[in-house]
């Protein structure tokens, strides 16, 4: 049986190691060490290592793969090829040297557009339609090296950044059990990236999340599906955070109210923006629980008619 490295840490990538696992032997997996999560700041396990922590599969969490004495532990392993799926790290050169069939990455973009370390909220942001995953041959760049295999998969519009890596994360599994056969057969020619197509997305940050209400509505709707469930799209009332966790936009209204200002619009709550507003659907005031739209107007009835974004 084909021995395979496995590198991954969140969510995205746990999919991806179970279409692995019974299929290949996993001589190990490789995971970001355990960093402080949740009020008390306790070091919690990554969801990959909790997936190879209950299948008994060996665990190496290296602050850095550069140092000499980790490059060699993988060399032990001997694997045939390499697979990562959202690590979270740059492999060095040394890795990628390491197996014969190379390192194959899972990223949840069509590349070339949107390397990089957050490609799914970028897709929507841009306001695609449609994005997919690619399996690539790495090479020492950010996403650069040459493709083996793409997907596509449709955004639809109540798409959030986690329904949609949830999506991709599945196709991706799928595409990577019909692709890794073939190229470790040797069927597959890799395919260079056109470099003139090829778009970055950054990391995603706390301050991301904070919204502008004189952007337009449709903007700001992107925003608050894009960051959730991170960073999420907020903004300030009365020197509280607010999040915003869903919302529509009315792209066409326009009335003279200044942006930021919430009022009700057919019923419904909504915020005036620099073009349109957007309907508030469901919110969470800090401190307290997320709840919709209509529960929170009853609890907070001065709501309507102030203005947010007034830390």
């Amino acid at each position: 049986m084909t021995r395979l490295l496995f590198m991954g840490t969140p969510e995205f990538a746990v999919p991806i190691l179970r279409a692995l696992m019974g299929r290949y032997e996993i001589a190990g997996v490789v995971t970001r060490p355990d960093r402080p999560a949740g009020r008390g700041r306790r070091l919690a396990a990554s969801p990959v290592k909790e997936v190879a922590l209950a299948h008994g599969l060996p665990i190496l969490q290296p602050p850095s793969l550069r140092r000499p004495e980790v490059v060699a532990r993988l060399k032990e392993m001997a694997p045939t090829a390499i697979v990562v799926a959202a690590y979270g790290q740059i492999l060095p050169p040394e890795v990628l040297a390491l197996p014969p069939k190379g390192c194959l990455n899972v990223h949840a973009s069509l590349l070339p557009k949107y390397r990089g370390a957050a490609p799914v909220a970028a897709a929507i942001l841009a306001g695609e339609e449609e994005t997919g995953v690619t399996i690539m041959l790495m090479d020492e760049g950010l996403d650069t090296g040459p493709l083996l295999a793409q997907a596509r998969c449709r955004i639809e519009p109540q798409d959030t950044r986690g329904s949609l890596s949830a999506k991709l994360a599945r196709l991706g599994a799928e595409l990577l059990v019909e692709t890794l056969p073939r190229w470790l057969r040797g069927e597959i020619e890799p395919r260079p990236q056109d470099e003139a197509q090829a778009t970055y997305s950054r990391p995603l940050s706390k301050e991301d999340g904070l919204l502008d209400w004189s952007r337009p509505a449709v903007e700001l709707w992107r925003r608050v599906r894009a960051y959730h469930p991170w960073p999420s799209a907020y903004t300030y009332w009365r020197g509280k955070l607010l999040k915003i966790l869903r919302a529509e936009p009315l792209a066409d209204w326009s009335g003279g109210e200044e942006p930021g200002r919430v009022m009700m619009l057919d019923g419904e709550l909504a915020v005036a923006t620099g073009q349109g507003a957007l309907l508030l659907k469901e919110v969470q005031l800090e401190g307290r629980r997320a709840m919709a739209a209509e529960e929170f107007l009853r609890g907070q009835r001065d709501f309507v008619g102030s203005l947010l974004g007034k830390c």
